[in-house]
């Protein structure tokens, strides 16, 4: 029987080829698999449009087993278990056959990632390894040259506006706001007009070609729209 292979999860960063690690590059450059999700089967997926300059410069090119399975946007819990478990069930028959296998995920794997679903059913029965990855917050900050946070101060990353959210700005001197594109109107006036709201940018599209930096909340919310609230101590 073969040695089983290893799974890998690999952040690939929020957009800019040149934000990948030294060591995902690595991996990519010799892994034979590499499982890709995307939302749609007429979308390309937004990881692997990060790591193709990578991948098609191998030797081996048209040998690697490039897998891409849906994963649809959706928030049925007992859709979205079946297909997880799909998608393990798949990774775990080319690990069987001992071929490694790269799964690439947006920005950084434990934050917010499908992989980790993947990763949790996998965990235990084979060899896994997960490879940071740049997170879009921390990307955001950069593009606009501020510190996200200084000395003291909490960071707090929210993956959307609820009932929670009053806490969280009382007691968090910085937010990262992911997925902006879930948020209400009214919901944005509350923070624009609460006491201690310093400042408010967006960036959509962080480290590509058409990135956007945007003073407050941003109106159109692309899918790829991260916004940063500061807050007065």
């Amino acid at each position: 029987m073969a040695e089983r292979g290893k799974l890998f999860g690999i952040g690939v960063g929020p957009g800019d080829t040149e934000l990948l690690t030294l060591k995902a590059v690595r991996i990519l450059e010799t892994v034979p698999v590499v499982f890709s999700p995307k939302s749609s089967k007429d979308k390309e997926s937004i990881a692997l449009s990060i790591v193709k300059p990578v991948i098609e410069k191998r030797k081996d090119f048209k040998k690697l087993m490039l897998v891409e399975p849906i994963f649809p946007m959706i928030e049925d819990k007992d859709e979205l278990e079946k297909i997880w478990t799909s998608a393990s069930e798949l990774i775990a028959q080319y690990l069987d056959t001992g071929r490694d296998v790269a799964f690439i995920t947006l920005g950084d794997p434990s934050i917010f990632s499908t992989y980790s679903y993947v990763q949790k059913k996998l965990k235990g029965a084979y060899e896994i390894e997960t490879v940071p990855g740049i997170t879009s917050f921390t990307a955001c900050a950069a593009a606009r040259n501020e510190a996200l946070v200084e000395q003291n101060d909490i960071l707090t990353v929210v993956p959307k506006i609820d009932d929670r959210f009053n806490d969280v700005m009382e007691y968090t001197n910085a937010i990262a706001l992911m997925k902006a594109s879930r948020n209400m109107r009214k919901l944005e006036l509350k923070i624009e007009n609460n006491k201690r709201t310093k400042d408010v940018y967006s960036v959509q599209n962080c480290t590509r070609e058409n990135e956007k930096i945007i003073e407050g909340f941003s109106k159109d919310k692309p899918y790829l729209t991260t916004t940063i609230i500061k807050l007065d101590d």
